[in-house]
């Protein structure tokens, strides 16, 4: 790994030569690697794509391919931190302001791109200098096309990130140099920037090979890779275009659809699923090698010496699980808590597990699970534990620690910074969701595609099935404007993928925007509560729902009384360096 790492600071060094057009380098020295020289084999088309792999792992920068940005960055810019941006965390953490400020609506037009924003165009560059160059090689076509086509995901990829973030973009698919006239354009329209997207994205899912033959250890991404891709760019595409009426959405539905049937119908990825409801869901979440496990497509993967993280060391910056997001979870009969008869309530944090989705244990905290999972490295302490409650450990600003992903195993006996979680950027039960999904937004689903889907995952840990001719009515979601089928799908998401990164973007896509103006609370804040948690610094507020009192995460903040304004919200702004470079750009509607 550190081979291929070495070999990629090569061919970057390459990439920042095609660009140079002086005369002294139009000559080739013959004992140095130059451009002119080095596009032969397919080693070299292996090792400067494998460049774009290593400048793809600044997250932050380059939020697609997303795992743990490394070193101390990998506190925020990693997979799990983005569902902060959304209505299932409530971090506190002062150094991850960004995310309260988006949940908020507080956020202002940053001066220069920030965090997941308006950058990374360099790796823009780097894949068009690749696509410029690859037809050099002596190679067979299908052996080129492979290589292609991995830089083409990656471009499309990019640009679908950038679209869903701010609109119309400045889509670029040559090698520019300093007196390019399309770095002075105007931003390419959202609609034909996509179909340039679609058309990447293709090409990708056709050519790439199933396997590249690394025995998912991981390395690169294969075919069915790309297929997940396309299918969850395309579900964006389709349900934004729906819900905000912004131009065809049929189309992009159908591709989505196609794309995950593909992945599910002919592909080698099974549902992890070992016969163990009760800890099968979150299990494959918690290990430090995937290699060989059946459901998960890429990963990423850190060793010590090598590449590391501590993503574990910042676990409670995430601030815990919200009120909202627990209440999703339905109960053990399939009905949602305001319709079964078997929710015990909310009154102790013990009383909210009862009866319920064996993924809410799965992925919260049980007081009863503080041993098994070592938590918070074994240190005897009785969780949960709130903000400002004397001792050490773990704080949760919710009472809702998350353990879905949490490994004590990768802190005890290790240095600070020496952490090797890995992070799933691609899963096939995503892609069950995909097509599930689709397929209701067109109006086509049955019964049996509820079997192959939804009712896979709950298979998984021992739900009942999700029936067309019996969908319950949540009346939590009849405002929502969607049929109760689409309803329960989007709660299934919520549940499956949660701390994957993905409920931003949904809220975003569905139009349901306003969902993030509704306050984060917690734990219910009764006399037992008060006393169980004396010393917390956290305060209470009556939800307006219920009626009754639990901790209100930001009372008392700046971030108290969130908004969303329904006409700038759904973008994020231009940086104000990126107008002023170039006054073509133009900023985002209601952020001038």
């Amino acid at each position: 790994m550190k081979d291929i790492f070495l070999k990629s600071i090569t061919a970057i060094a390459l990439l920042l030569l095609a660009g140079c057009n002086d005369e002294f380098l139009d000559r080739n020295p013959i004992d140095k690697i130059t451009n002119a020289t080095y596009w032969n084999t397919e080693s070299d088309l292996a090792v400067y794509n494998n460049s774009l792999y290593n400048i793809a792992r600044n997250d932050w920068k380059i939020p697609i391919m997303m795992g743990h940005t490394e070193g101390f960055d990998s506190h925020f810019g990693n997979i799990w931190s983005i569902d902060e941006l959304s209505d299932n965390m409530a971090p506190r953490e002062p150094r991850h302001n960004f995310f309260q400020q988006i949940r908020a609506g507080k956020y202002n037009v940053p001066s220069s791109p920030d965090w997941f924003g308006y950058q990374g165009w360099d790796f823009v560059r780097a894949i068009n200098v690749g696509l410029v160059n690859y037809d050099r090689a002596k190679v067979s076509p299908a052996v080129k096309d492979k290589y292609v086509a991995e830089a083409r995901l990656f471009r499309g990829w990019f640009y679908a990130d950038k679209v869903q973030k701010y609109g119309d973009v400045p889509y670029v698919e040559k090698e520019l140099t300093v007196e390019s006239e399309e770095l002075y354009a105007a931003r390419t329209p959202r609609a034909e920037a996509m179909q340039k997207v679609l058309e990447d994205l293709n090409f990708a899912s056709q050519k790439l090979p199933d396997s590249w033959g690394d025995g998912n250890a991981p390395g690169r991404i294969n075919r069915w890779g790309a297929l997940l891709v396309k299918a969850r760019v395309c579900l964006y595409e389709g349900t934004f275009n729906k819900y905000h009426a912004a131009g065809d959405s049929k189309m992009w539905l159908e591709e989505a659809a196609k794309a995950a049937a593909e992945l599910m119908d002919t592909g080698p990825y099974r549902i992890y699923n070992t016969g163990k409801p009760k800890s099968d869901y979150n299990a494959y979440h918690r290990v430090l090698d995937l290699a060989g496990n059946s459901e998960v497509i890429y990963w990423r993967k850190y060793k010590t010496g090598v590449i590391n993280n501590h993503v574990q060391q910042y676990f409670s910056y995430t601030g815990g699980a919200t009120k909202s997001l627990v209440e999703d979870y339905l109960c053990t009969d399939g009905l949602p808590i305001t319709l079964s008869p078997l929710y015990k309530g909310d009154e102790t944090v013990e009383s909210t597990f009862e009866n319920r989705d064996p993924r809410l244990r799965q992925t919260i905290l049980h007081p009863e699970d503080t041993g098994l999972y070592k938590y918070h490295l074994a240190d005897g302490r009785a969780y949960p534990m709130l903000e400002g409650m004397p001792g050490g450990g773990f704080k949760t600003t919710t009472g809702y620690h998350i353990i879905k992903h949490y490994n004590a195993d990768d802190m005890i006996g290790k240095a600070y910074n020496t952490g090797e979680s890995p992070a799933i950027t691609l899963r096939l039960g995503e892609a069950l969701l995909i097509y599930a999904e689709a397929a209701a937004e067109l109006g086509t689903i049955s019964q049996a595609d509820l079997d192959k889907t939804i009712n896979k995952l709950r298979d998984r840990v021992g739900m009942p099935h999700l029936l067309l001719s019996k969908v319950p009515v949540d009346p939590r979601y009849t405002k929502d404007g969607i049929s109760p089928i689409i309803a329960e799908i989007r709660r299934e998401r919520r549940i499956e993928l949660f701390m994957e990164g993905q409920r931003y973007a949904d809220l975003i896509r569905w139009k349901q925007g306003k969902k993030l103006e509704l306050p984060s609370m917690g734990v219910r804040w009764n006399d037992a509560a008060k006393k169980r948690f004396a010393g917390t610094t956290m305060k209470s507020d009556i939800d307006p729902v219920s009626g009754k009192e639990y901790i209100a995460v930001y009372k008392g903040t700046d971030y108290e009384i969130p908004v969303f304004d329904e006409k700038k919200h759904y973008l994020w702004p231009i940086p104000l360096n990126t107008l002023a470079q170039n006054p073509k750009i133009k900023q985002n509607p209601g952020w001038e």
